[in-house]
């Protein structure tokens, strides 16, 4: 055994590196100029396009993720992945778009419809910090989840982690415990250690030397070969990641029959049933998940859709396809692979709650924990195949990510200020910026581990860019000095301000009108009692009976449950901070104060007489995302209609190749052009609001089609939710 790691999977884990590297080097011979290396040549069919789309959709934590609050939330955990899955229709849609631009770069597009370079820089500048922090997550997802799967036996701690895991022991045991049920002195400590948050899994490896590992395997295929290797090690990565994600199930069953009797798949099941509280297998009723409202999840959808375009790689994945059918086919049904393959995550976890409820403290860890306990005793290399396969969902992100950056700063930033130079020095150029981007990441990666609150942050970035890109499409009076207003105000007052007044005036943290929070809010239910109910309460009835007198007179005594009786359970959802992203901590003397950014759009919501205390949580973030994606808009259609349109025959020249239909052969789409820039009405027949400024287009039979069938697969998403969560039940 080498880092817990058998011979095996060691040798699995550096065969599947070798492949990828190699496929790097033989990619690296066909390229020939920036579109090869950027664009691999736009050369890619329905089948490539498709595992395209899922490498870049899914990256390392989308599977640990959504197992994770699963196993954390039950069954409602599973829409922390599914949450976007109302936007996918419109990938059909809009994907055709990206190819008709016949751009290199996003940044590319910004320049040609508002006729301004400084627009493209400021874009290129928001963007690769987006795909900065996207890798910063993946690679702290990885990091994580690969210390969990490389772990230490118990007789292998030193002394100072088995004092840690001492305390992790003593957390798990009061976190598992009714709150109702502890003691005063009990539910301090429980509050010290969540402070303290101690280790309960040590690892052999060094979380930060995995993080450079992967970066250099990343840097050095995605240099050699471009986006051609991107894609191809994309589709290898894809099937690698599919059949590790169903490869987990059959184990998952053979160990539940084998502690709890049984034989076959629905014994197993009935068993998960019969054991796991009943709370868990509600899909959209759980308490413990009621920040994710109807109307939440509805604003995250809306900002998904008005965001997901605008994103420099989502040119770069679909302009690669080598028409226009490739693109939204790929697209689309990429995205769907992935929805479908997080209502498995989410079985996969719902199962093995089963198994691993008492014995891993850290959700984020039990995805790397069950994975090395349910595939290490194997023996054929399974473990080595699941790293693998994680270092490929992160990879394959990276990969784009670092080819999309190095494309946009290589043209928009350092061609204008260096031009008329041979294609090959630009390519070299490229590989280096994109190899920089990577490297940041990486840094950054190893400096912060709040994943969750990073990923959500950089998310919303993109909305400086969402509106500027939307109307330049589709509405021909968005002109150059909107878009400038709206991506400056965006910056700064959604970011900028937020992040540095309160470093500029300390005093806002200790402000007590900052300082408010929701009122706590407290859920009942009624369950038919589960195995895990009847043994809590047991555990909480004999620590009862092991209180003094004076602390059994001070703690109601729980009552008796048995199996199948119904029992109230009360879920209290505390209160949580209005105004500060990172909620209200406490300093060594114990004041309260706000941390991270201050949300200036609930602040002004607040003057203008909105009692946000009476609001759920879920409801003032469904408003500050509202905010955030409507102003922008409504802020740009504003300062169009007061400022002079832009040039008309630039405009013209813009909308009629955005009408004309890419053919493969070169030469023939070239003549289209031409002709289409010889009569810019050529396609007006086409518009959907004819004689107006909006360029919204009549579907013809395969845009209808195409998103029906779309939207037919939302439902089949949750019918397959629905009845794998039933078997057994």
């Amino acid at each position: 055994m080498v880092f817990g790691l058998s011979v095996v999977d060691l040798f699995v884990i550096a065969g599947y590196f070798a492949i990828v590297l190699g496929i790097g080097a033989w990619s690296m011979r066909r390229i020939r100029n920036q579109e090869d290396y950027f664009l691999a040549g736009r050369r890619f069919g329905k089948f490539v396009q498709v595992f395209i789309a899922f490498g870049q959709g899914t990256n390392v934590e989308s599977p640990v993720g959504t197992a994770t609050t699963t196993f954390t939330n039950g069954a409602a955990g599973i829409w922390s992945s599914l949450i976007y899955l109302p936007v996918t229709p419109f990938y059909w849609l809009i994907t055709p778009w990206m190819r008709r631009l016949r751009l290199l770069t996003m940044g590319d597009y910004y320049e040609e419809r508002y006729g301004s370079k400084g627009i493209a820089g400021l874009y290129t500048l928001v963007a690769c910090l987006v795909m900065m922090a996207h890798l910063s997550v993946g690679f702290a997802a990885a990091s994580i989840t690969l210390l969990a799967m490389t772990p230490k036996a118990p007789e292998q701690l030193s002394v100072s982690e088995r004092a840690e895991y001492a305390l992790a022991e003593e957390h798990h045991r009061l976190r598992t415990t009714g709150y109702e049920a502890l003691t005063d002195h009990e539910k301090a400590r429980l509050a010290e250690l969540n402070e303290l948050s101690p280790r309960r899994v040590f690892s052999h490896l060094d979380r930060n030397l995995v993080i450079w590992i992967v970066c250099i395997v990343v840097m050095l295929y995605a240099m050699a070969g471009g986006f051609e290797a991107a894609a191809l090690t994309d589709t290898l990565q894809g099937m690698c990641i599919i059949l590790l994600s169903f490869l987990l199930l059959p184990f998952t069953f053979m160990r539940i029959n084998q502690l709890y009797g049984g034989e076959g798949i629905m014994d197993a099941l009935r068993t998960v049933h019969a054991r796991v509280p009943e709370s868990f297998f509600d899909i959209f009723g759980s308490p413990t998940m009621m920040d994710f409202t109807w109307y939440y999840i509805l604003a995250l959808a809306m900002l998904a859709i008005s965001n997901t375009p605008a994103q420099a790689a989502f040119l770069t994945t679909n302009a690669s396809a080598r028409n226009e059918y490739a693109a939204r086919f790929g697209a689309t049904w990429g995205s769907y692979i992935k929805r479908f393959l997080a209502v498995v995550w989410g079985f996969f976890a719902l199962c093995a709650i089963v198994i691993y409820h008492d014995r891993i403290a850290e959700p984020d860890l039990w995805w790397g924990y069950a994975t090395h306990d349910l595939l290490g005793p194997v023996g054929l290399g399974l473990v080595g195949l699941m790293i693998a396969s994680l270092m490929a969902a992160l990879m394959s992100t990276a990969d784009a990510i670092m080819i999309t950056s190095s494309s946009l700063l290589t043209h928009n930033v350092y061609r204008p200020l260096l031009p008329g130079r041979a294609e090959r020095h630009y390519v070299r150029v490229g590989r280096v910026l994109g190899a920089g981007v990577v490297i940041l990441g990486a840094l950054v990666a190893t400096r912060f581990d709040t994943i969750l609150q990073l990923l959500k942050f950089m998310w919303e970035l993109n909305v400086m860019i969402a509106a500027p890109f939307w109307l330049g499409m589709k509405w021909r009076r968005a002109n150059r000095k909107a878009a400038w207003t709206t991506m400056v105000f965006a910056a700064v007052v959604f970011f900028a301000a937020p992040a540095l007044l309160p470093e500029l005036a300390p005093g806002l943290r200790r402000h007590p009108r900052l300082l408010g929070t929701t009122e706590p809010i407290v859920v009942a239910r009624t369950y038919r009692a589960h195995s895990m109910d009847v043994e809590k309460r047991a555990a909480e009835r004999a620590r009862w009976a092991a209180l003094s007198a004076e602390e059994q007179a001070a703690t109601p005594q729980p009552p008796p449950l048995a199996p199948g009786e119904r029992f109230d359970k009360e879920t209290v959802l505390p209160a949580k901070s209005i105004f500060w992203t990172k909620g209200i901590k406490r300093d060594e003397a114990g004041r309260p104060y706000g941390s991270g950014m201050l949300s200036l759009e609930l602040v002004a919501l607040e003057a203008l007489g909105v009692d946000l205390s009476r609001h759920a949580y879920a409801g003032n973030e469904t408003l500050r995302v509202l905010i955030r994606v409507l102003v922008p808009f409504l802020l740009m259609i504003g300062v169009s209609l007061l400022t002079r349109p832009d040039d008309a025959a630039r405009l013209d020249r813009f909308y009629v190749k955005m009408k004309t239909v890419v053919v493969e052969d070169r030469q023939e789409d070239a003549r289209n052009l031409q002709l289409s820039y010889a009569n810019p009405r050529r396609f007006d027949d086409r518009k959907l609001f004819p004689r107006s400024n909006w360029e919204f287009d009549k579907w013809d039979r395969v845009d209808a089609v195409g998103f029906g069938l779309a939207v037919l697969c939302i439902f089949a998403v949750l019918g397959l939710l629905k009845f794998l969560i039933s078997l057994g039940g």
